[in-house]
């Protein structure tokens, strides 16, 4: 099941979308006579995330027979596991312009940036009732992810993408690495087992609690944090980039930790978006994928573990395998981070530490205690909040 030492990329195959080179220069001479459509900042970093293999095998976007799979069972028309819809959208007035087999330009609404191409294979209409059910397991529209929906074109377009460009985010950070380059990588570090780390925000000390412990299991930690569109509320990635960089330097082995950034804009789906996470994973060589409490949860939509119950549901699918962190909390009386599986004192004995905590107490303008955050993360962090309160 390993070649080369590392796990193979969900459905065996490492997809490049990417032109380059002489192929790149004549698809973008030809795309100047294309009908356009403008993408989201979504559909963007699925794009992106579709060219670069991050979302193997997926070549493109869904078809309505992929679409309906991924809904009812969570598997493409191939029977391979697949969370969530991977969908292109567009208004019925500019779908009736478009036929089956047309190729149509791709182009970042927010930059005017041309992207890349569509081959059209097919179009469909959808229920976005339906879909927000299915994902979400909610239609309330103050759900982030949920909204995203009804924001959406009536008509979903599909077919194979073919990319022009990665972004801002190739050109906006350094850490930013395709899953090719990531696993050549690991390869000339000859990590075997890796464990993936997605975060959204700035690790804090029961991140760096659960990091460690698996720093205590496998060759190498691999931590990945998100970088496409977050909601309001979230730290901006800029700044979560400091506070990785300066924890790592300060506080991790850095010949046994990998820091790279990817473009997936954050959908909050809770326990399904933990899969693709793992899946993304997966494609970058990772062998281990961390889910904790609230797993890409967002409000109170999801339990506190619902992301890991899901594991169960799929791990015959997945070779990639989760590892599931129990409730961490600060200890008075350990005068440590700990667990239940840890800890034997009373919940009185114990402070949570999460990032909603972290954020609420930074966004009135207070530097959080060190049992929350490291001092050095806590300067960086509450200079940029101490910005955003009127003065």
């Amino acid at each position: 099941m390993i070649k080369n030492n590392l796990i193979p990329p969900h459905g065996g195959i490492l997809v490049n979308r990417l032109l380059s080179g002489s192929d790149l220069n004549k698809a973008i001479k030809n795309s100047s006579s294309l009908f356009k459509i403008r993408l989201s900042s979504l559909e963007i970093s699925d794009l992106i995330m579709i060219a670069t293999g991050a979302f193997s095998p997926r070549a493109g976007f869904m078809n309505s027979d992929d679409y309906q799979g991924v809904l009812t069972k969570m598997k493409l028309s191939n029977n391979i596991l697949w969370p969530i819809p991977i969908t292109l959208s567009v208004y019925k007035k500019d779908a009736d312009k478009i036929s089956i087999g047309d190729e149509v330009a791709l182009i970042d609404s927010e930059s005017d940036e041309l992207m890349g191409t569509i081959l059209v294979e097919e179009k469909f209409s959808y229920n976005r009732d339906k879909e927000a059910l299915s994902v979400f397991g909610t239609c309330d529209k103050n759900h982030p992810g949920v909204a995203k929906i009804y924001e959406k074109g009536e008509i979903y377009l599909a077919g194979p993408v073919r990319v022009f460009s990665e972004g801002i985010y190739s050109k906006k950070f350094p850490e930013y690495s395709r899953p090719k380059e990531v696993r050549e990588i690991f390869l000339k570090l000859n990590w075997k087992s890796i464990a993936g780390f997605q975060t959204r925000n700035p690790i804090h000390r029961s991140h760096e609690y659960i990091t460690k412990i698996i720093l205590e299991i496998m060759d190498g930690l691999f931590i990945h944090p998100i970088v496409g569109k977050l909601k309001e509320d979230d730290i901006p990635a800029e700044i979560r980039m400091d506070c990785y960089k300066i924890l790592i330097n300060n506080y991790y082995p850095k010949e046994r930790v990998l820091l790279k950034v990817y473009p997936m804009e954050m959908r909050y789906a809770g326990p399904k978006e933990a899969v693709l996470h793992a899946i993304i994973r997966q494609n970058f060589g990772c062998s281990h994928f961390i889910i904790g409490r609230d797993h890409a949860g967002v409000g109170n939509y999801y339990g506190p573990f619902e992301a890991q119950k899901i594991f169960g549901l799929v791990e015959e699918d997945l070779l990639i395998k989760p590892i599931k962190i129990d409730w961490t909390f600060w200890c008075n009386k350990c005068s440590q981070i700990a667990s239940s599986k840890t800890c034997p004192h009373s919940e009185e004995d114990h402070s949570l530490v999460s990032g909603t905590k972290l954020r609420e107490i930074l966004s009135r303008g207070e530097f959080p205690p060190e049992y929350i955050t490291r001092h050095e993360v806590a300067d960086i962090l509450i200079k940029y909040y101490r910005t955003k309160i009127p003065s």
